[in-house]
């Protein structure tokens, strides 16, 4: 089952909300937290990358050593940032397979789709090395900055949306993270297995993490 929290095709959008990292974290929870403060950076990556936006929608900043774009517009970061936050308690609960950032047509068909597949250790006790870890994100950060070359141009009436593809279902009602997600029963998909373009992939206990897009396969592309 999917689930997804949709932004609108053209927002009117403001200092970004940061991410509060918790003093003595369990190994899973220190790796779940610099994972999702991760993942706003790079979504937001992805959507400046797209040309979505016009680029004064975004500001510089750096982050792991490395100049990155910032959402300026309130709801834009908002929606990005209570996306990768609102993940923390499930990944803690291994509960997340993938997170998604799909570009759909008119016709609601997905045109691209850049895939965060991930997975958190939930049994490993070792100590995490922050510092570590980041050298491991930047890399992966640092390739996904460069990576246009490898994406579609998009249509002018397109749309976007997060995506989070879950291991096991999470309770309606249950928390308030749970309430933000939508099922995505209406998207309409590919009849042919996509092609994929991997991005980057890493493995530092107790994360694993891989990039890659997918496109509609040749066939299906020419119907769209």
């Amino acid at each position: 089952m999917t689930y997804a929290r949709e932004a609108h095709p053209c927002p009117k959008f403001e200092a970004s909300v940061t991410m509060q990292r918790k003093e003595n974290q369990t190994p899973q929870g220190k790796a779940a937290s610099v994972l999702v403060e991760f993942l706003e950076v790079a979504i937001t990556a992805i959507v400046f990358l797209k040309g979505f936006y016009p680029s004064g929608a975004f500001e510089r900043r750096r982050y792991m050593n490395l100049v990155v774009q910032k959402a300026r517009q309130p709801q834009l970061r908002y929606y990005i940032h209570a996306s990768a936050s609102g993940l923390l308690p499930f990944l803690l609960k291994g509960m997340v397979d993938r997170v998604a950032v799909i570009f759909f047509n008119s016709d609601n068909v997905p045109l691209e789709k850049f895939v965060f597949r991930f997975a958190v250790n939930l049994s490993y006790r070792s100590a995490v090395e922050e510092a570590d870890l980041e050298i491991s994100l930047r890399s992966f950060l640092s390739k996904l900055l460069v990576s246009e070359s490898l994406t579609k141009k998009l249509t002018p009436d397109c749309r976007w949306e997060i995506t989070c593809f879950f291991r096991s279902l999470p309770e309606t009602g249950a928390s308030k993270e749970a309430n933000l997600w939508i099922p995505t029963e209406d998207t309409k998909q590919w009849e042919q297995p996509p092609l994929i373009t991997p991005i980057r992939s890493m493995s530092s206990d107790p994360l694993f993490l891989q990039l890659y897009i997918e496109h509609p396969s040749l066939s299906a592309s020419s119907v769209l």
